[in-house]
Protein backbone atom coordinates (compact mmCIF):
# COMPACT_ATOMS: atom_id res chain seq x y z
CA UNK A 1 0.00 0.00 0.00
CA UNK A 2 2.82 2.39 0.91
CA UNK A 3 4.69 1.55 -2.30
CA UNK A 4 1.57 2.14 -4.42
CA UNK A 5 0.98 5.59 -2.84
CA UNK A 6 4.63 6.49 -3.37
CA UNK A 7 4.48 5.47 -7.06
CA UNK A 8 1.24 7.43 -7.61
CA UNK A 9 2.73 10.51 -5.95
CA UNK A 10 5.91 10.27 -8.06
CA UNK A 11 3.93 9.86 -11.30
CA UNK A 12 1.63 12.75 -10.36
CA UNK A 13 4.58 15.00 -9.61
CA UNK A 14 6.27 14.09 -12.91
CA UNK A 15 3.02 14.74 -14.80
CA UNK A 16 2.53 18.09 -13.06
CA UNK A 17 6.10 19.18 -13.84
CA UNK A 18 5.73 18.24 -17.51
CA UNK A 19 2.45 20.19 -17.76
CA UNK A 20 4.07 23.24 -16.16
CA UNK A 21 7.03 22.99 -18.52
CA UNK A 22 4.61 22.85 -21.46
CA UNK A 23 2.71 25.90 -20.20
CA UNK A 24 5.89 27.91 -19.77
CA UNK A 25 6.87 27.24 -23.38
CA UNK A 26 3.56 28.68 -24.64
CA UNK A 27 4.85 32.14 -25.50
CA UNK A 28 2.93 34.14 -28.03
CA UNK A 29 5.82 35.55 -30.03
CA UNK A 30 3.75 37.52 -32.53
CA UNK A 31 1.98 39.62 -29.86
CA UNK A 32 2.27 43.34 -30.55
CA UNK A 33 1.67 46.10 -28.03
CA UNK A 34 -1.54 48.08 -28.56
CA UNK A 35 -1.07 51.74 -29.46
CA UNK A 36 -2.84 54.41 -27.40
CA UNK A 37 -3.10 57.96 -28.75
CA UNK A 38 -4.59 61.16 -27.42
CA UNK A 39 -6.57 62.45 -30.39
CA UNK A 40 -8.30 65.52 -28.99
CA UNK A 41 -8.77 67.67 -25.90
CA UNK A 42 -12.24 69.17 -25.67
CA UNK A 43 -13.07 72.04 -23.32
CA UNK A 44 -16.51 71.46 -21.80
CA UNK A 45 -16.65 74.29 -19.25
CA UNK A 46 -13.94 76.71 -18.23
CA UNK A 47 -14.93 78.55 -15.08
CA UNK A 48 -12.66 80.38 -12.69
CA UNK A 49 -12.54 77.71 -9.96
CA UNK A 50 -13.15 74.58 -12.03
CA UNK A 51 -12.46 73.45 -15.57
CA UNK A 52 -14.05 70.45 -17.26
CA UNK A 53 -12.37 68.75 -20.19
CA UNK A 54 -12.83 65.60 -22.23
CA UNK A 55 -9.77 63.67 -23.35
CA UNK A 56 -10.42 61.68 -26.53
CA UNK A 57 -8.28 58.57 -26.90
CA UNK A 58 -7.89 55.98 -29.64
CA UNK A 59 -6.69 52.42 -28.97
CA UNK A 60 -5.32 50.50 -31.97
CA UNK A 61 -5.11 46.71 -31.63
CA UNK A 62 -2.54 45.34 -34.14
CA UNK A 63 -3.17 41.72 -33.08
CA UNK A 64 -5.62 39.31 -34.71
CA UNK A 65 -7.49 38.56 -31.47
CA UNK A 66 -9.82 40.95 -29.68
CA UNK A 67 -8.57 42.77 -26.60
CA UNK A 68 -10.49 43.71 -23.44
CA UNK A 69 -9.63 47.12 -21.98
CA UNK A 70 -10.40 47.39 -18.25
CA UNK A 71 -9.21 50.84 -17.26
CA UNK A 72 -6.95 53.79 -17.99
CA UNK A 73 -4.91 55.54 -15.30
CA UNK A 74 -3.62 58.94 -16.46
CA UNK A 75 -1.69 62.04 -15.43
CA UNK A 76 -1.50 65.27 -17.47
CA UNK A 77 1.37 67.71 -16.83
CA UNK A 78 1.78 71.22 -18.26
CA UNK A 79 5.35 72.32 -17.69
CA UNK A 80 5.99 71.61 -14.01
CA UNK A 81 2.30 71.70 -13.06
CA UNK A 82 0.13 68.61 -12.76
CA UNK A 83 -3.18 69.58 -14.37
CA UNK A 84 -5.10 66.37 -13.77
CA UNK A 85 -4.79 62.76 -12.76
CA UNK A 86 -7.33 60.04 -12.35
CA UNK A 87 -8.66 56.74 -13.61
CA UNK A 88 -11.33 55.79 -16.11
CA UNK A 89 -12.86 52.40 -15.34
CA UNK A 90 -15.00 51.90 -18.44
CA UNK A 91 -14.62 48.41 -19.91
CA UNK A 92 -14.74 47.88 -23.66
CA UNK A 93 -13.46 45.47 -26.30
CA UNK A 94 -11.19 46.39 -29.21
CA UNK A 95 -11.64 44.02 -32.14
CA UNK A 96 -8.66 42.26 -33.65
CA UNK A 97 -6.74 44.49 -36.07
CA UNK A 98 -9.19 47.26 -35.26
CA UNK A 99 -9.46 50.38 -33.16
CA UNK A 100 -11.79 51.90 -30.62
CA UNK A 101 -12.28 55.49 -29.52
CA UNK A 102 -13.18 56.41 -25.96
CA UNK A 103 -13.61 59.59 -23.96
CA UNK A 104 -12.33 60.33 -20.46
CA UNK A 105 -13.94 63.28 -18.66
CA UNK A 106 -11.57 65.18 -16.37
CA UNK A 107 -12.08 68.03 -13.93
CA UNK A 108 -9.31 70.27 -12.72
CA UNK A 109 -8.78 73.45 -10.74
CA UNK A 110 -6.16 75.72 -12.26
CA UNK A 111 -6.73 78.45 -9.66
CA UNK A 112 -3.85 77.17 -7.52
CA UNK A 113 -1.53 77.33 -10.55
CA UNK A 114 -2.81 80.65 -11.89
CA UNK A 115 0.44 82.55 -11.29
CA UNK A 116 2.49 79.98 -13.24
CA UNK A 117 -0.02 79.83 -16.10
CA UNK A 118 -0.30 83.63 -16.31
CA UNK A 119 3.50 83.86 -16.49
CA UNK A 120 3.52 81.35 -19.36
CA UNK A 121 0.75 83.19 -21.22
CA UNK A 122 2.69 86.48 -21.11
CA UNK A 123 4.94 84.95 -23.78
CA UNK A 124 2.36 83.54 -26.21
CA UNK A 125 4.95 82.67 -28.86
CA UNK A 126 7.07 80.57 -26.48
CA UNK A 127 6.28 76.85 -26.43
CA UNK A 128 5.10 75.16 -23.21
CA UNK A 129 6.10 71.56 -22.60
CA UNK A 130 3.32 69.06 -21.82
CA UNK A 131 3.40 65.39 -20.82
CA UNK A 132 0.74 62.69 -20.75
CA UNK A 133 1.53 59.60 -18.69
CA UNK A 134 -0.71 56.64 -18.17
CA UNK A 135 -1.27 52.94 -17.89
CA UNK A 136 -3.87 51.04 -19.92
CA UNK A 137 -4.98 47.82 -18.21
CA UNK A 138 -6.02 45.09 -20.62
CA UNK A 139 -7.09 41.46 -20.50
CA UNK A 140 -9.25 39.48 -18.12
CA UNK A 141 -7.51 36.23 -17.24
CA UNK A 142 -4.12 37.16 -18.70
CA UNK A 143 -3.79 40.75 -17.58
CA UNK A 144 -1.39 43.12 -19.26
CA UNK A 145 -0.51 46.77 -18.67
CA UNK A 146 0.43 49.10 -21.51
CA UNK A 147 2.40 52.18 -20.49
CA UNK A 148 1.57 55.47 -22.19
CA UNK A 149 4.00 58.36 -22.37
CA UNK A 150 3.58 61.29 -24.72
CA UNK A 151 5.60 64.50 -24.71
CA UNK A 152 5.14 67.59 -26.76
CA UNK A 153 4.91 71.33 -26.85
CA UNK A 154 2.03 73.69 -27.33
CA UNK A 155 2.24 77.32 -28.34
CA UNK A 156 -0.34 79.36 -26.40
CA UNK A 157 -0.53 81.98 -29.17
CA UNK A 158 -2.10 79.40 -31.47
CA UNK A 159 -5.10 79.08 -29.12
CA UNK A 160 -5.57 82.72 -28.08
CA UNK A 161 -7.79 84.72 -30.45
CA UNK A 162 -6.50 88.17 -31.35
Amino acid sequence: MFLQAHVIRTISLALLLSVLAGCSSLVVSDYKEPVVRLTRVEVVKARLMQQDFKLHFRVDNPNSGSMLVRSLRYKVMLGDVMLADGESTDWFVVDGEGHENFVVPIRTNLWQHLKYIARQLKKPDQAIHYRLEGKLKTGFLFRHNVRIGRDGEIIPGDFIPE
